[in-house]
């Protein structure tokens, strides 16, 4: 049998293994919680989207400046 040994007079080594031991598994979750996004809150990438949906000015552009 083993002599009987306080956690916190144990080696850092052994109360990280004795640690590990008893924290056990998440068997496949994530433990990071989630929640929705707020529908108020400023959004970078939805505030550029509106650029992508106009088309080109380049061709416009290019065309007066001829003319």
């Amino acid at each position: 049998m083993e002599k009987f040994t306080a956690f916190d007079k144990l080696s850092k080594k052994k109360q990280r293994e004795l640690n590990r031991q008893k924290r056990g598994s998440w068997n496949g979750l994530n433990p990071v919680t989630r929640k929705p996004d707020k529908p108020n809150a400023y959004k970078r990438s939805k505030a550029r989207a509106w650029r992508d949906e106009l088309p080109p000015l380049v061709p416009f552009a290019l065309s007066r400046i001829v003319e």
